[in-house]
């Protein structure tokens, strides 16, 4: 990733350009970038000026609706289809369930979906995959933080044609088992 379109108006780039260091007044050798990285981006910018932004979204909606419809078949499981505020912004729907009674944690179905055939990546905080985002931490020792919930969620910008259903039922089988064995 050594390449990027920096756009915008003319007085931020030109703080943007002001801010880089060393500041050299241009985009010159710090800024050196491929023919090949160069060709790329124009091709992104082309590929998705030609996109139909909506269309991909109602199928990106349409995957993850698949997903909650069969996992929602589980007594006791509930689904929320929701866009995240910040950062990336498409569908996202996470699972829950009670954990103690299903005698099934977040982190152990993570884990039975990666370990299966075919491996599924799901969004947890278990997930040794993920890369960590910096989280503000008071500074005074005596207040007591509680660390964030582990939820379960799928990105459906993530999936391809057919793979909803793939992941559906994977993960209706494993909450199924589970609940059926608590």
């Amino acid at each position: 990733q050594c390449a990027g379109i920096l756009l915008g108006r003319k007085d931020l780039i030109d703080a943007a350009i002001h801010n880089y260091n060393p500041y050299e007044g241009s985009i010159c050798r710090p800024m050196k970038v491929g023919k090949e990285e160069i060709m790329g981006m124009l091709a992104a910018v082309q590929t998705w000026q030609k996109l139909d932004l909506n269309a991909l979204n109602r199928e990106w909606n349409a995957r993850v609706q698949r997903i909650a419809k069969l996992v929602d078949t589980v007594p006791g499981v509930s689904t929320k289809i929701y866009i995240p505020e910040e950062g990336n912004s498409y569908p996202t729907l996470r699972v829950d369930w009670d954990e103690k009674k299903f005698g099934l944690t977040v982190a152990q179905c993570d884990r039975e979906l990666r370990d299966g055939n075919p491996r599924i990546e799901v969004l947890t905080n278990s997930n040794p995959s993920m890369v960590r985002a910096a989280e503000h931490v008071e500074a005074d020792a005596d207040i007591k933080h509680e660390p964030p919930k582990n939820q379960l969620e799928i990105v459906s910008m993530t999936l391809q044609d057919g793979e909803d259903l793939i992941v559906g039922r994977r993960l209706r089988e494993i909450l199924n088992t589970a609940r059926t064995r608590a």
